[in-house]
This record gives structure tokens, sequence and C-alpha cells, in this order.
């Protein structure tokens, strides 16, 4: 008996938890904005810049992660697989999210978040061709 969830639900999980971490970077723009009243645009505040790209990196690399997971679970992919993928790209936006927001210049978190959100998506990419030509 496979203990593993299913790979649907492992790309659920993995859906579900990196949506959290757009809910939580969006909520800091929304803070940032309230707290400095800017409506539109960053009025050249530092802290809601950084939240800002913060959440606009997470929006442009998660989607493709999540992407990659379902059609992962889609094509037959183990469930291993997809929890390895999926929680690699969470931990690499996690650490992304809080190296960007707490500074604009490089930082360890911001290193270790690209690279592991490198890693995920050449995982990913590696394992749907694998399933691709299969």
């Amino acid at each position: 008996m496979d203990v593993l969830i299913p790979a649907g639900g492992a790309a659920a999980l993995w859906a579900g938890l990196n949506l959290l971490v757009l809910l939580v970077l969006s909520v800091l723009v929304t803070r940032q904005r309230r707290r400095h009243r800017v409506a539109v645009g960053d009025d050249g505040v530092p802290e809601l810049v950084r939240a800002l790209r913060a959440f606009g990196n997470a929006s442009e690399y998660i989607p493709a992660g999540l992407a990659a997971l379902a059609i992962l679970a889609l094509a037959g992919a183990h469930p291993a697989i997809v929890h390895v993928v999926g929680a690699i790209l969470f931990f690499g936006r996690v650490a992304h999210g809080v190296g960007l927001s707490l500074s604009a210049g490089t930082s360890l978190g911001r290193s270790v978040g690209m690279i592991l959100t490198w890693i995920a998506w050449l995982m990913a990419a590696v394992c749907l061709l694998f399933y691709g030509m299969g």
C-alpha cells in the first residue's frame, strides 16, 4: 500500500502553499500602501518598492512552477517527484520573498530563493520531458 498522497493531491498541497506565499506578499504590499498612504505606484518609498517587487517576483515565478506541478500530476508522475519539486519551489519562493522584503540589495535569501526556484524549474522540466517522451 502506497502511503504517499497521489500526485494530484501532492500538486494541490504545493499549489495551496504557494498561493499562501502570494497572499502574504500581497498583504505586505497593502500594509505598506496604507502605512505610507500610496494608492498607486510606489511613490519612491523604499519599503513599498521592496514589497511590490517581492510580490511581483513571486507572481512571475510561481505560476510556471504550479503549471509544471499540475502537468506532472496529470502525466502520472510519482507523487514523490511532485512533492520534491513542489517543496523546492515553495522554500525557494519563501526564501526569496523574505530576502527581498528585508533588503533591496543582494542577500542570502534572494540568492538561495532564486537558485531553489531554478532547481525546481529544471527538475520539473527534465521530469516533464521524461514523461512526455515515455
